[in-house]
């Protein structure tokens, strides 16, 4: 593995259209100070707050922008090439606007197109304003990105360009190095584990289930499926032939992996049967415990009263599959907990005969629903426990697999 630095690594600089452009001169100059080499891509908005003559010099490269250059001697293809030639690409600053045409795979500019014609991973470091950075639209493109897996760096707090105070700064160049220089380390480690899984099936559930009440109401809860997406997603960079059984969710498949969606959880009970004979299981879903014991043909219409609903329990599927877990099998629970949260996830590892649990509390920062990042602990069925920090999932996910399969 190559030592925790920058020195002779390859890297992509795309700088957007924000006030905090500025921030890029000094983001080139940490990075070529550490030894790697830097080519820019500016949007042409973000030649606007800061002159590409002042990041060409620093990178001591050509600043490009435009994906039709004037001259005709081939360079036009310089995405294809750059996008061969990188160990890592970050965009910082990156706007709304950029955020938006990765979610969706515009190519109208260097920067877009080099993004779509790279194989390196993508890490990307909002700066917008506080109403723009939490608006639903870049929420859901980040969501997507991240299903795609693109890091995001949170952006900070504090005060914004335009007077307000709240979230969307850009974080400080400083930062943005270390990370880089923690996942160029972690790109490393995770070519060595590339074939670690050749061979083995690997079978992982996601998202939320939806139990209906009448054709317009149902049961159902906040998950997205980004935690089960993301061991999908690890798992098949690890050679495994992998099975993602989906609730619904507005994720993008992984690539390489076969998805079966279904929606309540009784179809999730047999799609998860179908495929158990596996030699790995992860069950991440956020199953319903209890589905509608009747469930109304139409609409059930308001009345003076209180509504009562009866409900049955729907099958447990992890408790089916500790029940008939085959010799050699490795079965990994997870559980969302709120009360006695080290009590409750040991009582389910021992009473659904897993290998492991996953623990997440949902009143701990950076866990539960809808983040990007997830803290977790796990435990083992020797006793064996560990806490994680704050991570993106992709990188909790990358930890689950190193200690499972470790």
């Amino acid at each position: 593995m190559m030592p925790a630095t920058l020195n002779g690594r390859n890297l992509l600089l795309g700088v957007t259209g924000s006030i905090a452009a500025y921030k890029a001169a000094e983001l080139v100059r940490l990075c070529k100070k550490a030894g790697a080499e830097v080519q820019v891509l500016m949007t042409p908005d973000a030649a606007r707050f800061i002159p590409p003559l002042t990041l060409g010099t620093l990178s001591e490269r050509e600043v490009l922008v435009e994906i039709f250059p004037e001259n005709e001697d081939g360079s036009w293809t310089k995405h294809v090439n750059l996008g061969l030639w990188a160990d890592l690409f970050v965009v910082a600053p990156a706007t709304a606007q950029t955020l938006a045409k990765l979610a969706y795979g515009f190519c109208d500019t260097m920067l877009t197109a080099t993004a779509l014609a790279s194989r390196c991973p993508l890490l990307v470091a909002p700066a917008m304003d506080h109403d723009m950075y939490l608006h639903p639209a870049t929420q859901a493109n980040l969501e997507r990105l991240r299903s795609f897996g693109v890091e995001v760096m949170e952006p900070g707090y504090g005060e914004l360009a335009s007077g307000l105070v709240g979230h969307g700064r850009m974080p400080e160049p400083e930062a943005i190095v270390a990370r880089l220089t923690e996942k160029l380390v972690e790109i490393d480690a995770s070519a060595e584990r590339k074939d670690q899984l050749t061979g083995k099936r690997v079978l992982v559930t996601a998202g939320p289930t939806r139990e209906p009440i009448d054709p317009v109401r149902l049961i159902t809860n906040p998950s997205t499926g980004t935690m089960g997406y993301a061991l999908a997603a690890a798992a098949h960079a690890r050679g495994a032939d992998v099975i993602l059984v989906s609730g619904p969710t507005n994720l993008a498949t992984p690539t390489g992996v076969t998805r079966i969606d279904v929606t309540t959880a009784e179809e999730m009970h047999a799609a998860v049967q179908q495929h158990a004979d596996v030699d790995y299981v992860f069950m991440v879903a956020a199953v319903a415990d209890y589905t509608p014991i009747e469930t109304a043909p139409s609409k059930i219409k308001k009345d003076e009263g209180d509504l009562t609903l009866r409900l049955r329990r729907t099958p447990d599927i992890l408790a089916t599959l500790g029940k008939n877990k085959h010799n050699g099998q490795v079965l990994v629970g997870f559980a969302m907990e709120t009360d006695d949260v080290l009590a409750n996830a040991q009582r389910k590892l021992e009473k659904k005969n897993l290998d492991w649990i996953v623990l997440n509390n949902l009143h701990e920062q950076g866990a539960g629903f809808g983040n990007g990042t997830n803290r977790v602990t796990l435990l083992r069925r020797d006793g064996h426990r560990e806490d994680l920090p704050v991570l993106p999932k992709r990188a909790v996910a990358e930890a689950i697999l190193d200690r499972v399969l470790g």
